[in-house]
Order: C-alpha cells, then structure tokens, then sequence
C-alpha cells in the first residue's frame, strides 16, 4: 500500500513520510489512524487528548523484580510475571539477585521479590550475596521505596518461607513501604502466586484494560504445551538397578521416551515427575476411616470431582506430616492428647518425624471427620524433580534420570518414598508417567567449551555430570574435566563406572578421583579426595574451572564447601576472612555453581 502524487491533495515530501510510515503498521494500528483522521485534527479534541493519555499512561513508576531461585520456580515466576507486568503498562526489569547491583536499591521505584527458602532457612545460593548486603551497615535507607514479597516454601520444614520474611522483614526496618502484603506459599504455590501478582497488579494502578484491549492476540501454538500444569505422559523405555548384588542402595536408571512432547532440556536441568501413592497406604487410610472408596469429593475450587480412592491416590499428598496440616485436623477429634503434642514444639517435631496421615488419624481418634472434610485439609501431592542424567544431543527424543529408592521401617511399618518407590516397584517399561522439563540457569556448563571443569558428586548427584559429559563429546568440548565421586561400596555402587571409563580412555573426562566411604576402616569422602588433591584443583580454579556441587545438602555440599575454603586458604595464603571471600567471588562468577537437595 502506497500513496501516489498524481491527484493527491499531499505534497511529495508529505507523501515520502506517509509511504514510509504505512507499511510498518498493523492492522489495529491502521484502523486508530483511520478513527484518528475521523476525529479530525483539532489539538484539543478526542484523538489529540487520546495521543497525550497514551503518553502519560506509559510514564509509570519503574518495577523491578529480582528472584533469588534454587530449582528455578522463582525464576519462571519472575520471568511469567514479568511478562504480566508489561501487558500491563510497566516499566520492568527483572534481574537474577546475584548479577543484580543492591547499592542499586535506594534509587528503586516499586520492587517486588519473589524468593525460595533452601535448607534450614536459610537464602538460595544466588541469593546470598543480596541477602547478606541488605543485613549489613551498607544497606542504605530506602524511603520513597515501595515493596512486595512473594515466598515459597515447604511448611514441612521449620523455618517456612524464612528468606522471604526475612526479606520482607529489612526492607521495612530500612524504610520501603510494603504496597501489597508478603504472601507465604507452600508446595503447591500457583494459585496464591496468582494472587499476589493480581494485587500487584491492581495496587500499581496502571491503564491494564485500556491496554489490554489495544495487544493484538498472540498467536496460538501448533500443537499443545507440556508444563508443569500440562504434563506430558511419557512411556517408559529403560528402569534399570544400577547398584549390584548386595548393596545396601538400590539406585534406579530410568529413560523415558519424550518423541511428540517438544519438550527441551539443557544438562543441569531437572525433570518433574507427578508420582502416584502406594495404593496399599491409600487403602489402609480408607479402612481405617470406614469410608465407600468410591465416594465423590471436589479437588480443588473448580469444582473438579473424583472418586476418594482416585484422589488419594494421585491428587493428594498423605505421606508427610507438617505443623499446619495437624493443626487444621485438631478440631476435628476431642483427643486432648494433639492439643498436647501441637503445644510443644519439641514435642511436635519428634511425632512428625517418620510418620504419615495414617498414622495421625490411628493415634488420635475419634474422629468427626468425612471424606470431603479430610480432603478440604489437604495439599495437592507435590511433583518430585530429578537432576536430569542425559544429554539430548547424545539422546534426541529421550531423558535419563538417576533416582536412588527410599525405603526404610519406622514406627512398626515399612515406608517407601512415594515417587522413589513408583518408581522401583510400580513403573515398568511400556507404563506411562506424567513429567514437565524444569529449568534450571543455576547449574549450567560455561559457555566456553575450552573452560576447565571440576565435578563434585555423591550418589544421585553423579546425574547431572553424566548429562555434562555427554553434551561435552558431542560438542567436542576440549576444556579438561575432573570427577569426584562418591559412594558406600566400590563393587557394588559405582554407578556407571563403564561410561565414566569410556570416557577416560577417550579423553572426554580428564581425570576422576572416587571416594568408597565403607570399603576401609576410615571412611573416606569426597571432601578427603579434594583436600587430598589440594594444590592440583587450586591450580585449576585459578586456570579459570568451574566448579559443580551435587548432592546431598546438610552434609555432603557443607563438608565439600568447607574442604573447598580451606583448600582455597591453605594454596594461597589467605586467610580466612580472604579464602571465603574468594569462594564468594567465584559464586558470584557463576565458577561455583550447586545443585543439592
């Protein structure tokens, strides 16, 4: 479409600047001009005063979201929400809370803080940094700051939600005021985190309906989007025992068909899977309460409705017991003895320990309790994520998982972990189990493929190493890599020892050290093997490696991190204060990257 002088009441230079402007339109742009014109062109009237309203609607208050992330929920919350936030008007950046500035803070608009809580409270690794300036004496104060808080948590755990309170907590005592209450969310967060974004949303008064009617449609995928809330079924190709006869462990190997799913996966990510209860422990709960299994009950405030049986099984989490689960049931039985447990703190911590909703409900009857009140009570059975163990270069339409079986007697029962056991004795090849692909930027190989790497693993945490090295041979990556691995037998748990040895002999892994904790009198760790190699992987940190952690959390990654400081004080000099800062920096860096649980 394009404007001719000939018969034109436009002159040329006009008729220049119209076929320049025409074809960079779409169509809802085309038909404002067209009610533009129409409305003629006095400065004062209704097209003129809309131009200046658009105007003033877009100079809106800043926003910025940091996240700080551990299996990458915050992240994609952030980055969801981010996106919300622009439809809506805003001005928004959002920012990892390790790359992001924190002097930045005081020259902050509107600022809003979506945060996991890790292990007994404490902030996600790429959190710390920010956390510990803002409890400093440099935090500045933040007058004129508005806030907002959004936590996830896990209220199994004691200090439930305790880095987003903390969070939400300073930045009031430094002056910010709190625009929309902090919200604490458990497991299943979607709903409430819906909320809090609505009142966000809300409480920033931006020209959200005027804008929204002037966004053109997005345009619709090809085929359906697998997500967390729209798992794909994926059939089960391979569950293996990695572990041999007579081990202690039992470690299953599990790869899973993903062909039809476009779900995408980096080495680093996790995979999520919805398990599914035992069902003995669902029928056990049913007996004991003397309910029709087949009795209907709603899931959730849409008014879904399934049989009881079904729901227990795979919609409701019955195998954990938390403080406010029990404190939701009290009311429902005259048992003084719960009154008595909820009182003590101790008290509580000791009962919860290795029981489950089955236990409560035989301890402390009789109950005045139906079906449908129990289910009100509950959450929704939360997805496990596993350390992805491939790599899908190497494995096109494929993922390998790595899942070490929980089993273990308490109180007079055998107990099985509930997607841990699924996944030992009820998934056989050709079944079918629901996942989603969950990112993770925390845990990621550099880049540059000539970078060294150093990896530090026990048990499961062998996964994610196995998925890198991989990647790295069918990139060619030529940058050195070193493995330390560690388990409880070398003849029976060393778990893909004929991979680790392939990739030895080609050169794809430069060296391995391996730690078999119960194979000699002193046990022996990974922690050991590195301090045992002290001057070699300080040499490689300063060669510019990158170091991964994977594994278990209270022990094994604090051991590894204290090794990892005192290697770093010993080869250099430093002293304490200047080795842990050093390790700091190399977070910072993203050269120290963990991935524990």
């Amino acid at each position: 479409m394009s404007l001719q002088v000939i018969n034109s009441p436009f002159n040329k230079e006009q008729t220049e600047l119209l076929n320049q402007l025409l074809p960079t339109l779409n169509e809802q742009q085309k038909i404002w001009l067209s009610g533009y014109l129409a409305a003629g062109t006095d400065s004062g009237s209704g097209a003129a005063q809309e131009i200046e309203a658009e105007e003033t609607a877009v100079k809106t208050r800043h926003v910025t979201l940091l996240y700080g992330s551990h299996t990458g929920n915050c992240q994609a919350l952030a980055e969801d929400f981010s996106g919300r936030l622009k439809e809506n008007g805003l001005q928004v950046s959002v920012e990892d809370m390790d790359r992001y500035k924190p002097k930045s803070l005081k020259k902050e608009e509107d600022l809003l803080i979506i945060t996991s809580t890790h292990g007994d409270g404490d902030p996600p690794d790429n959190a710390l940094s920010f956390y510990e300036f803002l409890y400093s004496r440099r935090a500045p104060k933040l007058d004129g700051v508005r806030y907002s808080v959004l936590a996830l948590g896990d209220s199994s755990y004691e200090y439930f939600c305790q880095t987003g309170k903390d969070f939400d907590k300073r930045l009031e005592e430094l002056g910010a005021e709190r625009f929309v209450e902090r919200v604490d969310c458990d497991l299943d967060y979607e709903e409430e985190a819906e909320d809090w974004i609505n009142k966000v949303v809300h409480s920033l008064g931006t020209a959200a309906e005027e804008k929204k009617g002037k966004t053109a449609p997005s345009p619709q995928a090809a085929g359906p989007v697998y997500t967390k809330k729209n798992p794909f079924s994926a059939e089960v190709l391979e569950n293996i025992n990695l572990n041999g006869r007579g081990s202690n462990k039992e470690t299953r190997h599990l790869e899973l068909d993903l062909e039809d799913s476009s779900l995408e996966y980096e080495p680093g990510d996790s995979l999520g899977i919805y398990p599914i209860n035992e069902e003995k422990l669902v029928d056990q709960l049913i007996t004991l309460m003397q309910w029709d299994p087949e009795l209907s009950v709603t899931l959730n405030k849409d008014g879904e409705v399934r049989a009881l049986r079904e729901a227990l099984l795979s919609h409701f989490e019955i195998t954990v017991l938390t403080k406010p689960l029990i404190e939701k049931l009290e009311p429902f039985t005259s048992n003084e003895k719960l009154q008595e447990i909820l009182a003590s703190k101790e008290t509580l911590q000791t009962y919860i320990e290795g029981r489950d909703l089955l236990d409560l409900l035989a301890d402390f009857g009789p109950w005045e309790l139906g079906a449908e009140e129990l289910i009100q009570q509950l959450r929704k059975i939360p997805p496990r994520l596993y350390s992805i163990a491939s790599s899908r270069k190497a494995n096109p339409d494929e993922v390998h998982l790595t899942i070490g079986t929980v089993r273990y007697e308490s109180h007079g029962r055998p107990r099985l972990g509930v997607c841990s056991g699924q996944c030992a004795e009820r998934m056989e090849p050709g079944g079918n189990v629901s996942v989603f692909v969950q990112k993770n930027s925390n845990f990621k190989l550099p880049e540059d493929g000539s970078a060294p790497v150093i990896m530090v693993g026990a048990g499961t945490g062998i996964a994610p190493y196995r998925a890198f090295l991989e990647e790295r041979e069918e990139l060619g990556a030529e940058g050195n890599t070193w493995l330390f691995f560690g388990e409880q037998h070398f003849t029976t748990d060393f778990l893909y020892q004929t991979e680790w040895q392939r990739w030895l002999k080609d050169g794809v892994l430069s060296r391995m050290d391996v730690a078999f904790s119960r194979d000699n009198e002193e046990k022996v760790y990974v922690q050991h093997r590195m301090t045992e190699r002290s001057r070699e992987l300080f040499e490689w940190l300063e060669a510019g490696a990158y170091l991964y952690v994977c594994g278990d959390e209270k022990h094994m990654a604090k051991d590894v991190h204290q090794a990892l400081v005192s290697i770093v004080q010993r080869e250099s000099g430093r002293s304490l204060e200047e080795a842990e800062a050093y390790v700091a920096d190399l977070r910072q860096q993203k050269r120290y990257q963990r991935d524990v649980y």
